[in-house]
């Protein structure tokens, strides 16, 4: 399976009383398959997944599954704090159709590479679709290190790393190292044409939710090779993808699709809605990036 485009780890629409707004994720996923999103990631940190009960996390996934109905790509976020949680959740995703998984580090324990290792094996030996590793280890607190790439070698289907750590020595490390053996997934924003430079072909990213032709224009135009066009388009983006990793990405991802006429909501609590000098700053950038 080789992924190419860009994927949204899509937000979860929340009505006043936080119960989950189903009518408003269909509208949600109906416009980004109109603007040329390669897939979602349901069960994603965008999507607040860890303010999601099990009910709750299986349910997003039967609708999301639902209503794409096999027009883009599914890759289902499987991660949570206890291996045999993530074995449940992905063979789930798994009996569902999903293409894929994702599975981040388990949040709060910080395993060791030996733990991480085993943890990731103990995944990859329960399904037999597509795994996506997220080396994410500021959010995390443990990095997925070379020792636990070097174990996982063995798994074909773990294909590829969405890597989030800002560190881009590792994507040249990769290269070095892996070759072709392991698909590097764009996962820091702000970094995004220098993954393609070096020859990434797809990004995941929180920000599709709310500006999906601005990361699809990005991409292609580098994919063609054209990267004074990327370049370009990624001056227009840029100053979008900087304010929203300054704070409260997951809420201003929200005022993002509410600005494009789709009510998904405040998140849930403990994030709360952004104060109004944030949103006013927040939405001048936006209306640049939009324009």
């Amino acid at each position: 399976m080789q992924l190419k485009g860009i994927y949204a780890p899509i937000v979860t629409p929340f009505n006043v009383d936080e119960s989950i707004n189903y009518p408003v994720l269909e509208q949600l996923i109906e416009f980004l398959i109109k603007n040329k999103i390669a897939g979602f990631v349901p069960g994603g940190t965008t999507g607040e997944v860890y303010a999601f009960t099990e009910s709750e996390r299986l349910d997003i996934f039967k609708f999301v599954k639902e209503k794409v109905n096999g027009r883009v790509t599914l890759i289902a976020g499987t991660n949570s704090g206890a291996t045999r949680d993530v074995i449940r959740y992905s063979r789930t995703a798994e009996q569902m159709g999903y293409d894929a998984l994702m599975v981040a580090v388990p949040p709060y324990s910080r395993p060791n590479q030996r733990e991480l290792l085993a943890h990731y094996s103990a995944v990859a030996e329960s399904v037999k679709i597509p795994i996506v590793l997220y080396n994410f280890p500021w959010r995390a607190g443990s990095e997925v290190g070379y020792e636990v790439m070097d174990g996982l070698a063995k798994y074909p289907h773990i294909i590829g790393i969405k890597e989030a750590s800002g560190d881009m020595a590792r994507v040249y490390e990769f290269r070095l190292r892996y070759g072709d053996r392991y698909q590097m997934i764009c996962g820091s924003d702000d970094q995004a044409l220098d993954y393609f430079l070096w020859g990434t072909k797809s990004w995941i990213g929180g920000a599709a939710s709310c500006a999906p032709m601005q990361h699809y224009r990005v991409l292609e135009a580098a994919l063609a090779n054209d990267f004074v066009a990327a370049r370009a388009h990624m001056d227009v983006l840029l100053p979008l993808l900087r304010n929203m990793e300054s704070g409260s990405y997951t809420q201003k991802v929200k005022v993002g699709c509410e600005l494009l006429g789709i009510p998904v909501g405040n998140p849930r609590q403990p994030l709360l809605p952004l104060t109004d000098e944030d949103r006013a700053e927040f939405e001048k950038v936006f209306k640049i990036a939009s324009s």
